[in-house]
């Protein structure tokens, strides 16, 4: 695979804040009626100032920088005793013991995570499961890395009370050489959990063949009512083959202090230091002060951020499904929708940037998350209540507009 090839596989034209910079293609032969007046909405990514950083994330921040080059310069895998605070807080949360001294890892952001945690696990040749659809970078990161993808299929629109994982492939990759399993739970586009059932059953599978599973949980604290969750570390699995994602870039709003946190496994995570330490020391030493707030919120205020969340989906949901042809499963977690959109006279990616000529909504297409959810869109529903549910209507305008 030559550099050029590896890198075009990183493509960046459908990331949050870069959709207008690399709008390519031309669409203007297909522009049809009059612009759509309203406020833009930027859908691929959430709004922190609709919904702002926890109370006293700043006040953290400043505290790192007074304290100077101690909090400037710590560990490469971050400083010693915010992580041990973390492990209890961590602990507590997901139902195990968390090493903070040799199992865990503050990184720049979870993406920082997920790039390390990936890399420390896979090589040219390897294969690795990935769910679809899934969180766009896990398929990108596998690619750049030239291990070999094996698809598993999520069903998510065809099930109920649980994700839809099609866990009989999921077997049939480990039966055909994965060793590595990447998902999202909540998954990422699509905002349904899996159920204890689909957990207990990829570990078993996981202890079956010795695989080692990477799992994003970044908006396991953002569920709605009713919904139980289950943490796959908690399982019987080997906690050396278990690396855990999380931070509170989003349903904390923290995005832009950019801190993740990979928690599990000691050998994965000692790869992960080192190679932190040569792609960018450290995450920001400021930043980490941060992670005090976290999971430290005053009280009642994490119950106040998810209904305020539910209300949106809520009203979007009915947007959506007021529409003929629009299929959406509900959100059981997290702050994105995945709608199905009806057959269109013009391609998937064109009708994404017609969307943000024509009417200032930027959504993320379906195919950066699976090549068969083309007619798909994801939404990050994080965003003034107001703006996002007429963005949404907009969205349907268009959609008629549009329709074959």
């Amino acid at each position: 695979m030559t550099i050029q090839t590896k890198f075009s596989r990183l493509g960046t034209d459908n990331a949050p804040g870069q959709e207008v910079r690399h709008a390519s293609g031309s669409v203007e032969s297909l522009l049809r009626g009059d612009k759509l007046a309203g406020r833009p909405v930027d859908f691929s990514h959430g709004d922190v100032d609709a919904f702002t950083p926890t109370p006293g994330s700043f006040e953290a921040f400043s505290a790192g920088v007074a304290a100077g080059g101690r909090q400037a310069y710590t560990e490469y895998r971050g400083d010693m005793g915010i992580r041990e605070e973390l492990a209890e807080r961590l602990a507590a949360f997901t139902g195990a013991p968390v090493d903070g001294r040799e199992g865990m890892i503050i990184t720049p952001g979870t993406q920082g995570a997920l790039f390390l945690a990936v890399a420390s696990t896979v090589s040219r040749g390897d294969k690795v499961a990935i769910v679809q659809p899934d969180y766009f970078a896990n398929r990108k990161l596998v690619e750049f890395l030239e291990g070999e993808m094996l698809p598993v299929r999520l069903n998510y629109m065809t099930t109920e009370g649980r994700a839809g994982l099609d866990l009989g492939q999921l077997e049939d990759a480990f039966k055909a050489g994965a060793r590595v399993l990447l998902f999202s739970n909540p998954n990422n586009p699509v905002g349904v959990i899996y159920s204890r059932a689909e957990i207990e059953t990829i570990a078993a599978l996981a202890r079956k063949y010795g695989a080692t599973v990477i799992v994003d949980q970044l908006y396991s604290r953002l569920l709605y009512a009713g919904a139980p969750y289950t943490h796959f570390r908690a399982q019987a699995v080997d906690a050396e083959n278990v690396v855990t994602i999380m931070g509170p870039s989003k349903t904390e709003s923290l995005s832009g202090y950019r801190l993740g946190v990979a928690f599990g496994s000691r050998q994965i995570i000692s790869r992960m230091e080192k190679l932190q330490a040569i792609v960018s020391l450290r995450a920001g030493g400021y930043s980490q002060a941060v992670l005090h707030t976290w999971f430290n919120e005053p009280q009642g205020w994490m119950e106040q951020r998810i209904s305020a969340h539910q209300v949106i989906r809520d009203d979007l949901l009915n947007v959506f499904r007021s529409t003929e042809g629009i299929a959406v499963r509900t959100s059981e977690a997290g702050s994105y929708i995945f709608p199905g959109l009806p057959e269109l006279v013009v391609s998937g990616g064109d009708f994404v940037r017609i969307l943000r000529l024509q009417a200032d909504v930027t959504v993320t297409p379906g195919t950066e998350f699976a090549p068969f959810s083309g007619n798909s869109v994801r939404l990050n529903f994080s965003q003034d209540h107001a703006a996002a549910v007429a963005a949404s209507e907009r969205l349907v305008a268009l959609v008629e507009r549009y329709r074959a």
